[in-house]
């Protein structure tokens, strides 16, 4: 998937794909693959790909998004009705629901009004979903019960496509949440495809699981669960008075949808997070440049490197449930002075206890932050590379890279951290759910230089940044422990999301699998595990012995529930290995 095209609507891609004749489906594919690394030039909106010598196709993208099927032009013969126009949409990025639909996009007018960022109320209470709502919830369930069914090398434009058309319908339907949902899982199905290397079988695993489990849950849902369900397109700004702001840190932004940028986090006196953010089309450029523009917000001049260290007051704020500032024609903000963090008022961020933090951090409810002072003890290794140990007051965490990229440099300053065990750092880190204690690290305090600190994705460790020498730690570079024997049920859940149902139809070690589980005191989970290959197997035949077609919605439905399962599970031991009571 080429980096450089311009994201997609999800309803353009499904009108190419749908007007494709049968042949041209099953050429899909080799089209889709054979414009991966083609010559792309931007020229203002346009993107013209050489699809050829002789041939070139243009994408129009006003605001940085394709919104429109006659957006495409194709110069070859056979054009409108071509393959190219069909692939290019498909190896395009796929626009998330606010981008491709900018009249109800929180992002998509950045200097509107209060009042008109404020216009977007909550949806009302509903007692039970609406037919539409039901047809759609039942479409998005079957294509991506056809998705589950074929695993990630089956899954090609096709289905991708059936997917996209379910998700529109869905936006259409008013159920937002499943919608962006399904665009995810598409998303993270062109990573795989692509080997992408910021691709996370994780990630398409959470997708499928929240679009069949909307979808399945909604013909019951009313009143509040209903609400929840349905989501919201965007989220109301609603005006917060004056707020005195101190900058925490800056992360930069670099998605698989084509949007790039960064994101500045700041707290007020009484410890409540603010965001500043600035995302838009573009590559990892955008990424590591973002640091340095001005923030969007009032007539400061502050960039956003600067406003991580320092603080701002601001008038006529709006404020997204999220926290996110607005940034309304109304809206003023000038610079203020800067905090330490090891000073009030953004010391307190600090003083909240590690369980507690966790527990908000799992509970969907607020940000997913981590305020912690650690020492260094080593690293371990993973299967997407090395993490960096940490002791936390007798916790052992692990802290991963926020990015891959070789473009920023997250990596590169663990690399560096890892080398001087015993240092002691205050530190800002994104929980990461797992049956131990691990986070994406984000920011921390410099390792020799008191009252300066580092955005790890921003700035730029050096050697000579490191201390001299470092105490020992003893036992560092060791694990923490073993892995909890629920990893039996999970892999197979995640087998089935990368190779399809046809990696689970013979049961292979199951039966031992299941009998470790069992001794575990995890019976439901050996059930479940048990019930995942027999629906993976099952193959009805009719009166003359004859195969049946395989019921890809009743193996969505026994994956779905382990699924559910493992993510509720892993929730609770991921909480436990923070030190949280259980019940908290």
């Amino acid at each position: 998937m080429s980096p450089v095209l311009p994201p997609v609507a999800p309803e353009v891609t499904a009108e190419l794909v749908g007007a494709l004749s049968p042949r041209l489906r099953k050429r899909l594919d080799a089209g889709v693959a054979k414009l991966s690394g083609r010559p792309v030039v931007v020229d203002g909106d346009t993107v013209r790909l050489a699809v050829d010598d002789d041939t070139d196709l243009e994408l129009h993208a006003p605001g940085g998004v394709v919104t429109s099927a006659d957006a495409i032009r194709c110069g070859c013969l056979l054009a409108p009705d071509c393959l190219h126009r069909a692939a290019a949409a498909s190896a395009a990025p796929v626009a998330s629901v606010a981008e491709s639909d900018p009249e109800s996009a929180e992002d998509a007018a950045p200097d509107a009004t209060p009042d008109e960022r404020a216009s977007a109320e909550e949806p009302e209470l509903q007692e039970a979903a609406s037919a539409e709502q039901l047809a759609a919830a039942r479409a998005l369930y079957d294509a991506a019960a056809a998705v589950l069914d074929a695993g990630t090398d089956g899954a090609g434009a096709v289905l991708q496509a059936g997917l996209l058309r379910a998700a529109h319908s869905a936006r259409l339907a008013g159920l937002p949440r499943a919608a962006a949902s399904a665009v995810a899982v598409v998303t993270a199905l062109r990573a795989a495809r692509g080997a992408d290397p910021s691709y996370r079988l994780t990630d398409l695993v959470a997708g499928l699981l929240s679009v069949l489990g909307t979808a399945q849950r909604l013909p019951r849902a009313a009143g509040a669960e209903l609400t929840a369900l349905r989501g919201t397109v965007r989220q109301p700004y609603t005006p917060d008075g004056s707020l005195r702001l101190y900058g925490l840190f800056s992360e930069p932004v670099l998605t698989a949808t084509g949007y790039a940028g960064a994101v500045t986090w700041t707290a007020d006196a009484e410890g409540r997070l603010y965001t500043v953010s600035d995302v838009a089309p573009g590559g990892a450029g955008r990424a590591v440049g973002a640091a340095d523009r001005t923030v969007r917000i009032g007539d400061t001049a502050l960039s956003h490197r600067e406003l991580s260290r320092a603080g701002l007051a601001v008038s006529g704020a709006t404020v997204s449930p999220t926290g996110r500032l607005g940034a309304g024609k109304a809206v003023r903000a000038v610079r203020a002075s800067g905090m330490d963090w090891d000073a009030d008022p953004l010391e307190r961020l600090w003083a909240v206890p590690v369980a507690e933090q966790a527990v908000r951090a799992l509970s969907e409810e607020g940000h997913d932050l981590l305020f912690l002072d650690v020492t260094l003890t080593g690293t371990v290794r993973e299967a997407a590379g090395d993490c960096l140990l940490a002791d936390c007051d007798g916790l052992p965490v692990r802290f991963a890279a926020a990015h891959d990229d070789a473009a920023l440099p997250y990596r590169d300053n663990l690399r560096l951290l890892s080398m001087v065990p015993g240092t002691r750092l205050r530190v800002v880190a994104r929980l990461t759910p797992a049956p131990h204690a691990r986070a994406l690290l984000l920011a921390t305090t410099h390792p020799t230089e008191r009252g300066t600190r580092l955005d790890l994705g921003v700035d730029r460790l050096q050697r000579a940044d490191l201390p001299t020498a470092a105490p020992a730690v003893p036992g560092s570079g060791h694990a923490a422990g073993d892995e909890a024997p629920l990893h039996l049920l999970r892999r197979r859940v995640h087998q089935a999301a990368s190779g399809g149902r046809r990696v689970l139809a013979f049961p292979g070690d199951s039966a031992t699998d299941g009998q470790r589980l069992r001794r575990s005191g995890l019976s439901t989970a050996a059930d479940l595990l048990t019930e995942l290959h027999a629906a993976a197997a099952d193959r009805t035949r009719d009166t003359f012995g004859r195969l049946m077609p395989t019921d890809v919605n009743c193996f969505a439905r026994t994956w779905l529930a382990a699924a559910h399962y493992t993510t509720e599970v892993d929730r609770a031991l991921c909480a436990a290995a923070w030190g949280a009571e259980p019940g908290l």
